[in-house]
């Protein structure tokens, strides 16, 4: 029973199955709450997608092993997401994920949002340096 209520705090995004695990979702599930839609201030339309990723700052030493990131919402020129790093603004790195059809995509992206939201957790954005269509069918 209780895994049903947990399962109930998001909806999982219609081009996949992905559920994070229950503290995230809770985080997740807080800051959709606390969204104001006349307070959208983003320029472009994004969707809902649920998922890990992971990402390498071009400035992290190379044996350093990726940040993990649970992510919030995509459109085709970047993401919103939540982890347990604090990330430096302006940094660039490649960001690994999965892309709705189930292939695992390296993109090339900037870190242009890192806030602390709770203790121990950040929500941040970043942008892809090159338009990802993979996430066009999403925000349409």
């Amino acid at each position: 029973m209780q895994d049903n209520q947990s399962n109930a705090l998001l909806t999982p995004p219609a081009a996949g199955t992905y559920l994070p695990p229950p503290d995230v979702q809770l985080i997740l599930t807080a800051l959709n709450s606390a969204s104001h839609p006349r307070l959208e201030r983003r320029s472009r339309r994004r969707a809902a997608y649920y998922s890990e990723a992971e990402l390498r700052l071009f400035s992290d030493p190379c044996d350093s092993l990726p940040r993990l990131l649970y992510t919030r919402d995509v459109c085709t020129r970047g993401l919103g997401f939540i982890t347990a790093d604090y990330l430096p603004l302006g940094h660039g790195g490649k960001l690994a994920l999965t892309v709705p059809d189930g292939r695992r995509l390296l993109v090339h992206c900037t870190l242009s949002r890192c806030r602390q939201i709770s203790p121990g957790w950040y929500e941040g954005g970043l942008q892809f340096i090159r338009e990802q269509m993979d996430f066009a069918e999403l925000v349409e």
